[in-house]
């Protein structure tokens, strides 16, 4: 058995669309109308509850157990991109965890939380710039110190 994607339910494909390719720059790859799938190999469907059989209602937005996870090279850059787009809501700003990880959490028009965050290679290449060791940006960064390395 092969794992293929997730498949999110949206209200309006159009708008979803628009968000997923604009916002997140994700390229749509299958677009069967009610349901897309893009690069990343996620999709969109539009009428969820019909397709399989649930009561519309039964559809939960911002059931807050789910999330799409995306990484930036460049998160400043992103995080500027989107203050500009006043329709974002925000779960929180930028956070960093103890791991030194920056990520930045949003919802898309139904209320899927996104979370957008640095790679782990540009956090290992960070702490390497300020002077952290190989040893030290490992043990910060919880990663094998060969993954460090390579990250030179």
């Amino acid at each position: 058995m092969k794992f293929t994607c997730p498949l999110i339910a949206v209200n309006d494909i159009e708008v979803s669309k628009k968000f997923y390719q604009e916002i997140l720059q994700q390229k749509i790859i299958l677009d069967f109308g009610a349901n897309v799938t893009f690069e990343g190999n996620f999709a969109l469907q539009a009428n969820f509850a019909e397709l399989v059989g649930f009561n519309r209602e039964d559809i939960i937005q911002g059931a807050k157990n789910f999330e799409l996870y995306f990484e930036e090279e460049n998160l400043d850059s992103f995080v500027n991109k989107l203050k500009t787009r006043p329709e974002i809501k925000y779960l929180h700003d930028v956070k960093e965890y103890p791991w030194g990880q920056r990520v930045i959490r949003f919802y898309d028009p139904d209320r899927h939380v996104i979370e957008v965050g640095e790679s782990m290679e540009i956090v290992v290449k960070r702490f390497l710039q300020q002077g952290l060791s190989v040893e030290e940006t490992a043990k910060r960064t919880m990663h094998p110190i060969e993954f460090v390395r390579r990250c030179l």
